[in-house]
């Protein structure tokens, strides 16, 4: 093989590793993990600024979250293993809370919770997910991590 060849196959080589490496950190960026400490921290910073006031500061929910209020609306709901939040897969969470309940929900459906673009990144949304997760023991960690595999 000429010199030439040979270098034009080791840039080639380079890029391709380049790219597949890139791609690599590239899909890490949307991952939601409950195990990195610092998307937790970041996620309960972000949690404490924008959602505990609705969903508690403990992530309790509002008091009888499971009864409608007069004007219809549901309370906000408990994000920790008492509530039904681990019963949607990470891209169910991610979707409502950046594009609001409303969207997903009947158009007769009254809710409170909004969307957030244009207000949190899709990072701090992550984020966010991945510190209500880190709160949940394990075994209702394996079972919402069943729907993200589905």
């Amino acid at each position: 093989m000429s010199g030439r060849r040979m270098m034009t196959l080791a840039v080639l080589v380079v890029l391709a590793a380049g790219a597949f490496g890139g791609w690599g950190w590239w899909r890490g960026r949307d991952r939601i993990d409950p195990a990195d400490p610092k998307q937790v921290a970041r996620g309960e910073a972000v949690y404490r600024g924008h959602c505990a006031e609705c969903h508690g500061a403990r992530l309790e929910g509002e008091p009888d979250w499971q009864t409608r209020r007069p004007t219809g609306e549901l309370p906000a709901p408990p994000h920790d293993a008492s509530g039904h939040t681990w019963h949607h897969s990470d891209q169910h969470l991610f979707s409502i809370t950046k594009h609001g309940l409303a969207r997903f929900a009947p158009p007769d459906y009254k809710t409170n919770m909004p969307s957030f673009v244009g207000r949190l990144s899709d990072r701090d949304i992550r984020a966010v997910i991945a510190f209500i997760k880190s709160t949940w023991p394990e075994d209702i960690r394996r079972r919402q991590q069943a729907l993200n595999n589905r």
